[in-house]
């Protein structure tokens, strides 16, 4: 369970998105959001899902020949021939710097043999991944009934392919060159925002400026993302740096840290020592003081036995649970000894 902890950036009235979500992707914790649940059209970030199914499900080195079906599709282009051969990694940049259209239909149709198979791949991840508010129609974008999605769930969707290698390497790149093309990416915060290294850019009539981004630094990964928003660029710049600025990644326990007591029911007036079995980091603003909770009765029946599991230990953020972290038995508590019955007890007892 994570707490929606909101922030007001440096620049508050700024922030023109209808929709919007900033996420901490280490943490887990979610710093900012506005309608972040809203069901919207998504325009050309829909392609992260795209590059992402691809990244998982092929080989980006191998090579495919362009069908016709794949040539002069509506919309942003890579301006592919039918008959070329190029590889799987050559399209992943056409599709994710150059925004192309005819990119996504083409590696559509080589991971799921035609478009509506891979769509269905799209949206079979999107289950997996828990995206309750998603759901798409084609592999591009293009504006269709029953094609949309959340501000949550494409930062949600964001944080985990920014982890794919082939993903992150495609979408961090500034330019490539294509035999005689030369791709530059539409994402302007490569340049703008320090630690810049992805998302996707999107717009439609209808969609409005959707974009997603992502920035690292010192370990830390910001997602970032907003929906109908007329100046994103200048919000996305904001929402980072005051996200980077405000917050800080604190160590709150370590493995082997006491975190509590529990009284041990059944043994001599004895309490066993609660250590935490893992460590838990989390993103705090500078006022806030996270609390440690064990939840349960208080008591355990003996034994209690050193190392054994004892269950959660949750990190309260103001009177919310930000996370839990397993637990041990820090001694061994022995059952107290049964007392010796008398003759007459074990006779008529």
């Amino acid at each position: 369970m994570l707490a929606a902890v909101l922030f007001l950036p440096a620049e508050a009235s700024a922030v023109s998105a209808r929709n919007a979500y900033v996420l901490d992707a280490v943490s887990g914790r979610v710093m900012y959001e506005k309608a972040a649940d809203q069901q919207s059209l998504i325009a050309s970030t829909t392609k992260i899902m795209t590059a992402l199914v691809v990244c998982e499900q092929t080989n980006v080195l191998d090579r495919m020949r362009i069908p016709k079906e794949a040539v002069g599709i509506e919309g942003s282009s890579m301006y592919l021939k039918e008959g070329e051969v190029l590889t799987i990694q050559e399209l992943l940049y056409g599709l994710m710097l150059s925004s192309g259209n005819d990119a996504a239909v083409a590696l559509a149709i080589y991971c799921g043999g035609t478009v509506e198979g891979f769509v269905e791949m799209m949206n079979d991840k999107a289950r997996v991944l828990g995206l309750w508010g998603t759901h798409f129609e084609n592999p591009n974008g293009l504006d269709a009934p029953g094609h949309y999605s959340t501000a949550r769930d494409l930062g949600v969707l964001a944080a985990y392919a920014m982890e794919n290698p082939i993903f992150y390497k495609t979408v961090s790149a500034k330019s490539v060159k294509i035999g005689q093309r030369c791709l530059t990416n539409h994402n302007k915060l490569l340049w703008q925002v320090e630690g810049a290294d992805g998302v996707k850019t999107g717009y439609t009539k209808a969609a409005g400026r959707v974009l997603v981004s992502s920035a690292t630094r010192e370990g830390r990964r910001l997602i970032c993302v907003t929906i109908h928003d007329g100046d994103d660029w200048k919000d996305h710049r904001a929402l980072l740096e005051e996200g980077f600025s405000r917050y800080q990644t604190e160590r709150i326990v370590s493995a082997g840290d006491p975190v509590g007591t529990l009284e041990v029911a059944g043994a001599d007036n004895s309490r066993v020592t609660v250590l935490a079995a893992g460590d838990f980091d989390y993103a705090l603003a500078p006022e806030e003081q996270p609390q440690l909770m064990l939840p349960g009765p208080g008591f355990v029946y003996a034994p209690a036995v050193e190392g054994a599991d004892a269950g959660f230990v949750y990190v309260v953020l103001e009177g919310k649970a930000v996370g839990k972290v397993p637990v041990v038995y820090g001694e061994t508590v022995e059952k107290a000894p049964e007392e010796e019955k008398s003759l007459w007890e074990r006779l008529f007892g």
